[in-house]
């Protein structure tokens, strides 16, 4: 039950991995880029974070088997980096929207949020990986299963 392939333990380290990085880095995006005020961005991270929890196995899943695609095609690092960031953008940027749509936010917060989140996630989407990573590490689960 619980082996390095334990669908459990590979549950709960990708949802902390998700929790916890999604609410650090949106936050600062939220306030510090967006214009939210700090009472609409900690209501948007309280939203998030069941909303983190439901996402964040099948998001392991979609990046996993971004990897294992990618991997085919070249096991270079930086195609590891490329899918990592294509991944994250891809799958949270739906996500997100409707997270700042139920909190309230207009659609110039949201547009200036996603669209910010996208160029941070162009550059943080790596560092997401290699902090999923680090977190499977932790829960001793094996990688890109």
């Amino acid at each position: 039950m619980f082996s390095a392939q334990s669908r459990l333990r590979h549950a709960a380290a990708d949802t902390f991995a998700m929790v916890v990085y999604c609410s650090v880095v949106n936050m600062l995006i939220e306030i510090f880029l967006s214009g939210m005020s700090f009472e609409q961005s900690l209501s948007s991270r309280l939203v998030a974070i069941p909303v983190n929890i439901l996402i964040a196995w099948p998001y392991g899943f979609y990046r996993d088997w971004m990897m294992r695609y990618t991997r085919r095609l070249s096991p270079s690092k930086w195609m590891k980096n490329l899918a990592d960031v294509v991944a994250y953008v891809t799958f949270q940027s739906p996500v997100y929207v409707l997270i700042l749509l139920s909190v309230g936010a207009d659609w110039h917060q949201i547009a200036a949020a996603v669209s910010s989140n996208i160029v941070v996630s162009m550059m943080m989407g790596a560092v997401y990986g290699y902090f999923l990573d680090y977190c499977r590490r932790l829960f001793r689960v094996s990688q890109y299963a």
